[in-house]
């Protein structure tokens, strides 16, 4: 999995939380969208956590670029904002989940979870 977040603080709180999982091996960071295509390009990951709200390149306007350069990746679209807010347009730009950062370290591990099991050609 890759993890893509702006926050330093918070990506360390999810590589602590997803570390005590032994399905979901951290493959790379990102501080933005930019860094984040660029970690794909190379990484290839099952999974990409992806912060929707970043500097340099928006989450949304990143996925159809991940998409694009590992097409096997899985996104799931993390954010602040509300689902009724945001889920439904990163679900419409190809993202496979979406959760909010407030709903707790389980939900973002089981939305890690499926999304790498869904990965087609993937060891679930």
């Amino acid at each position: 999995m890759l993890l893509c977040d702006d926050a330093p603080a918070f990506r360390a709180l999810v590589r602590y939380t997803l570390d005590e999982d032994p399905t979901v091996v951290i493959v790379g960071e990102a501080g933005d969208g930019e860094a984040g295509l660029r970690a794909i390009a190379q990484l290839r990951p099952d999974v990409v956590l992806l912060d929707i709200s970043m500097p340099r390149l928006q989450g949304l306007d990143a996925i159809g670029a991940i998409l694009e350069r590992s097409p096997k990746s899985r996104i799931v679209a993390l954010s602040g904002y509300t689902a009724e807010e945001m889920a439904g347009a990163a679900l419409a730009r190809g993202a496979h989940a979406y959760v909010e950062k407030g709903t707790g370290a389980a939900a973002i591990r089981e939305a890690v979870r499926t999304a790498a099991a869904a990965a087609p050609g993937r060891p679930a």
